[in-house]
């Protein structure tokens, strides 16, 4: 139970301030949603710099890894917002935003993991 409370406390806030940043960031004028694409890279990032500590002489507990993690990351980044805007990319029939929003989410964020992960080696 303690666990879930963790993974629930995390994920409430990583949700709010995505929220946040893709409310500043999407805008009508933007056709990549860069709120989104920045969530996704930095939440990257962030997983992996967690998961580095985690691993890393157990500096974070179990309950801070659930928190941190499982609730925050999982809360703040975003596969099916990304998954539902490529899908408005693709209707519209904007195959270059599609492709570099894609494959620049796929690259920057799976850099973003490994970058967290080597800067706390």
């Amino acid at each position: 139970m303690k666990a879930i409370l963790f993974v629930f406390l995390g994920g409430g806030l990583g949700s709010v301030l995505r929220y946040l940043i893709s409310k500043g960031l999407n805008t009508d004028t933007t056709v990549i949603p860069y709120g989104t694409f920045a969530v996704n890279v930095i939440g990257s990032l962030l997983i992996g710099l967690i998961i580095g500590l985690s691993a890393k002489g157990n500096i974070l507990s179990q309950n801070q890894t659930l928190l941190l993690a499982t609730g925050f990351c999982g809360g703040f980044t975003t596969f099916s917002a990304f998954a539902y805007e490529n899908q408005q990319l693709l209707k519209s029939g904007d195959f270059l935003s599609f492709a570099l929003y894609t494959i620049g989410s796929f690259i920057l964020g799976f850099l973003a993991v490994f970058l967290g992960m080597y800067l706390v080696k």
